[in-house]
């Protein structure tokens, strides 16, 4: 998609000009025929990429209280423009408040409001811009934003549970790591000074000295061969036969596999319900919900049952087929279809599979640590112990 200036005669015949976004220039020109502008002359714009990839991050949370200040704002009657230039001025991230500014001017220019959002899908994704389109579109654009605001809130939540599972191993590991360094750089040393140049020494203990002694003298080459490694990481894990790999295992991970496939699932459903309560229509809400999952293989199922649906399947009977739901996601989306309550029960769904990923983060952060805590115990104890050996071995030497 990119973005079009355009100049034009609405049908009441005054000038106009503003932004368009289509995916070229004969689509914008259609769009803007459609809308009742007569396109006198078109121009792709230049993106300011600079504006929307520097300055800071803008987070789910800073988005989720921009949904809820604007949605507050245009149900008091504040006009949309006026809104935004307001929020733009009084929001503290400047990256987000850049990209505030610039749709005001976007909107403010003729262009629609989902289209001015669209130019921005590294802070507005697909599921802010369909649900700013069907809001415009039906007249609920408050309510729209209400609703974006709690599924942004929700996905925080969930992203924070997620983060919590896997932080303290990871803080484990990077302690065990700069305490191995430490003690090959510090301590081993000091026990090697003790220990008689005559002793035997056995192999572990060997290893260590050697292992302490290139640290102490050749630092630079560790530096330089764990940089290599962390780029060589980097370019396996971005390189498209690891992306393919680990999405087709990710699901089926013993222990991990289970807290994963319910923390897409929450996502997808939770997405879906938020969409289809919005107004929009259920090919439309699986095209946007398919990606927000966070695995290509639930992705693709979502796409192998669009297919289905505009056969004329039922939703359920078309993601039943790929065998990545479980039964009672499939069992509650046939009862809403059936029923007409889809949204409802989506959202039961995602809060069911929300509060088990949240037990199951607790469950697995208590099982981790006295492994964690084991692992640190036996790396110090079994260098201790290699270090200790050749002391024992030479004192019972000298006393002998």
């Amino acid at each position: 998609m990119a973005a079009f200036t355009y100049d034009g005669l609405n049908r009441q015949g005054q000038s106009v000009h503003g932004e368009v976004v289509a995916d070229n220039s004969g689509a914008a020109i259609e769009k803007l025929r459609e809308a009742g502008v007569l396109v006198t002359d078109i121009n792709e714009k230049v993106v300011k990429q600079a504006k929307k990839r520097g300055g800071k991050k803008v987070t789910l949370t800073d988005t989720s209280l921009f949904s809820r200040q604007l949605a507050a704002m245009l149900s008091a009657g504040v006009p949309v423009t006026r809104a935004l230039s307001t929020l733009a001025k009084q929001t503290t991230n400047p990256t987000l408040a850049a990209a505030i500014d610039d749709i005001a001017k976007n909107v403010e220019g003729g262009g629609t409001l989902a289209d001015a959002f669209a130019q921005y899908p590294k802070i507005f994704n697909k599921l802010f811009v369909s649900m700013i389109e069907t809001g415009e579109l039906g007249g609920i654009l408050e309510q729209s934003l209400m609703s974006l605001s709690n599924q942004l809130q929700k996905e925080k939540n969930l992203k924070e549970n997620i983060k919590s599972a896997v932080s303290y191993p990871k803080n484990i590991g990077i302690f065990a790591l700069l305490l191995l360094i430490a003690m090959l750089v510090f301590m081993v040393p000091m026990f090697q000074d003790m220990i008689p140049e005559d002793t035997d020494l056995n192999k572990l203990t060997q290893m260590i000295f050697a292992v302490s002694g290139s640290l102490r003298t050749k630092w630079y080459l560790w530096i330089v061969c764990a940089a290599i490694l962390i780029a060589a990481l980097v370019m396996i894990k971005r390189s498209k036969p690891a992306h393919r790999f680990w999405e087709n295992t990710k699901l089926r991970m013993p222990m991990f596999g289970t807290f994963i496939t319910k923390m897409c699932i929450a996502r997808f459903c939770r997405t879906l319900a938020t969409l289809i309560s919005g107004g929009v229509t259920a090919v439309d809400a699986l095209q946007s919900a398919g990606p927000t999952a966070g695995s290509d293989l639930i992705e693709n199922a979502v796409k192998d049952a669009i297919s289905d649906i505009e056969e004329g399947k039922a939703i359920s009977e078309s993601l039943d087929k790929s065998g990545l739901f479980p039964p009672m996601v499939i069992g509650m989306i046939a009862i809403g279809e059936e029923a007409g309550t889809l949204p409802e029960l989506l959202d039961k769904v995602a809060e069911f599979y929300e509060e088990d990923v949240e037990v199951t983060s607790r469950n697995l952060r208590a099982m981790i640590e006295p492994i964690a805590l084991i692992f640190v115990g036996a790396l110090v104890g079994g260098m201790l112990i290699s270090l200790y050996l050749p002391i024992f071995s030479a004192t019972t030497s000298v006393g002998s």
